[in-house]
């Protein structure tokens, strides 16, 4: 199996401002996030466990795993 990326980079759909290299939690989901360029509040798109899947380039540890990260109840 592929060594797991800890970071990403995010793109806010609402500015189109990109943020790389962000560390992602490897032990919770990212549900929200503020966009520093317009203070947009991210969360994830229907489906989504987080703003890493949803507005990344490199989706979540667990997801990257095959875990069902925090979607899983």
């Amino acid at each position: 199996m592929a060594d797991i990326q800890l970071k990403s980079t995010l793109t806010c759909p609402h500015c189109g401002s990109i943020h790389a290299n962000l560390e992602m939690p490897t032990n919770a989901c990212q549900y929200f996030w503020d966009c520093p360029s317009c203070s947009t509040l991210l969360k994830p798109k229907p489906g989504d466990c987080c703003v890493f899947c949803s507005f990344g380039t490199v989706p979540c540890p667990p997801i990257q795993e095959g875990d069902a990260c925090c979607a899983a109840g």
